[in-house]
Formats: C-alpha cells, sequence, structure tokens
C-alpha cells in the first residue's frame, strides 16, 4: 500500500529551523509507522490487541529515527552537538507526543512518552554498529527491526513469517519513503 507524502515546504524560500524540519519529520515518520502496521494486517499478519500495534509502530518509529540520525550525520559529519543534535532531539521529542496522544486515545492514560524515549534508547544501543550503505539499511539494520516486530507480534502460526515481511518489503519502502522525504525538506 502506498501513502503520499507532502515532503516539500509550501514557501520554499523560507529558511526554516531544525525544531521546524524534526516536526515535519515525525508527522511524516508517524505517518509511515502507522501505514507499515497497517500493511502487516492486510498482509494477514494478527495483532493481539490496539498496545501490539501501538508498539509495532513503535519500533518503526524506532527505526526511522536512526535512519534520520544517519542522514544527519551524512549532512553533516562533524557537527558535535549543533544541528544534528537539535534535530534528533526534537524528532524524538515530537514522535514521543505523537505516540502519547494516540496511545491515550486508545489504551488510556498512561506514560507512553517516556516509555517510547526508554526505547528509543534502547535501540540506539542495539542499532549502533549498524552501517546506513548508500542503497539503505544493511541487512542487520533491517534484520533487528524485524526482529523487534516478530518479538512483539509473537512467532506463532499466524505471525511466523512477520520479520521476512518487515526485512524483505515493509523496512526498505519504509527507509526509502522517509529518506526521499528527509532529503526534500532540507532541499
Amino acid at each position: 500500500m502506498a501513502i503520499r507524502i507532502k515532503s516539500h515546504w509550501s514557501n520554499a524560500q523560507s529558511p526554516r529551523t531544525a525544531p521546524e524540519i524534526a516536526g515535519a519529520l515525525a508527522f511524516i515518520a508517524w505517518r509511515i509507522a502507522v501505514d507499515k502496521a497497517i500493511n502487516l494486517h492486510c498482509e494477514r499478519f494478527l495483532y493481539r490487541d490496539d498496545a501490539q500495534r501501538l508498539a509495532v509502530i513503535a519500533e518503526y518509529l524506532a527505526f526511522l529515527v536512526q535512519i534520520a540520525d544517519r542522514l544527519a550525520h551524512a549532512r553533516w559529519p562533524d557537527d558535535g552537538e549543533g544541528q544534528r543534535h537539535t534535530l534528533i532531539t526534537a524528532l524524538a521529542r515530537k514522535l514521543a507526543e505523537h505516540l502519547q496522544d494516540n496511545s491515550q486515545d486508545l489504551l488510556g492514560p498512561g506514560d507512553y512518552a517516556n516509555a517510547f524515549i526508554d526505547l528509543l534508547n534502547r535501540r540506539s544501543a542495539d542499532y549502533a554498529d549498524y552501517p546506513l550503505e548508500p542503497a539503505g539499511p544493511s541487512y542487520a539494520f533491517l534484520r533487528q527491526l524485524g526482529y523487534e516486530v516478530q518479538c512483539l507480534m509473537g512467532a506463532g502460526q499466524d505471525n511466523r513469517w512477520v520479520i521476512d515481511q518487515v526485512m524483505d518489503q515493509d523496512a526498505p519502502a519504509a527507509y526509502q519513503c522517509f529518506a526521499k522525504a528527509f532529503l526534500d525538506l532540507f532541499a
């Protein structure tokens, strides 16, 4: 299933701050992650409940934050605590807000934002050694996401091949869509 992503500014001449770009990236990442969670259901993989579906969305968001960090590093390789840090921190905070709002609507009151930030910190360590190659995420990068989604969904009869779906189809498509949007927002 293809989604339409708007990744160009309506006033291209106006300069954008890193937090403004992070807000747009967060919206785009959220749409991509939700699309991939829906696609798993369309491919006949079964969710136990909304909490499990939101956990899969959170894994995709953590994956896309890692992609954003690699792309930002390529853009600002010797940036230190500058633009890259500002962009990724703002992106993580905005995604935490999206997850908090949507989780609260579906699951009721709770501290979903801090749980997401904890997940991001764990996944940053998990993905740290995996390269983003010119053609996209490495096999190990994709496998990490597939493994995490499979752990969330279980390896029962209905979800046995979810890791293959994520690695072969959904994660590469998510990367392509997000990387294009990332580059477009800086154009």
